[in-house]
């Protein structure tokens, strides 16, 4: 992943509505949910949704499917986890850890 696509991610999950939302989708698995079922869920308005949907979908974050009369939202996996490898890329020193050693005693000590 490029310095600026990363940027762009990281922005669009640095907003707490956003952030839930693809914490729902990654949630909900690769089926997503439609729109509405977000709105329901954020407990906001439509119009305010689709406005944090772009931004999510622009980062590319999700993807975004027609169903009859409902667009369904899912998260994209690949792109989160190009993301985490962007940002753990490195750590330890070089040397191939896990998430619990990435920041835990292999990394801080």
């Amino acid at each position: 992943m490029e310095t600026n696509h990363a940027l762009d991610a990281l922005a669009a999950l640095a907003h707490g509505i956003r952030l839930a939302v693809f914490r729902a989708l990654v949630q909900a698995g690769p089926n997503g949910l439609p729109a509405g079922r977000i709105a329901e869920l954020m407990q906001v308005p439509a119009s305010s949704l689709s406005f944090h949907l772009k931004e999510l979908h622009r980062a590319g974050l999700l993807a975004s499917r027609q169903e009859g009369r409902s667009v369904i939202y899912s998260a994209r996996f690949e792109t989160m986890n190009e993301l985490l490898a962007y940002l753990t890329d490195n750590c330890c020193g070089g040397n191939p850890c896990s998430p619990v050693t990435a920041c835990g005693t292999a990394c801080g000590s």
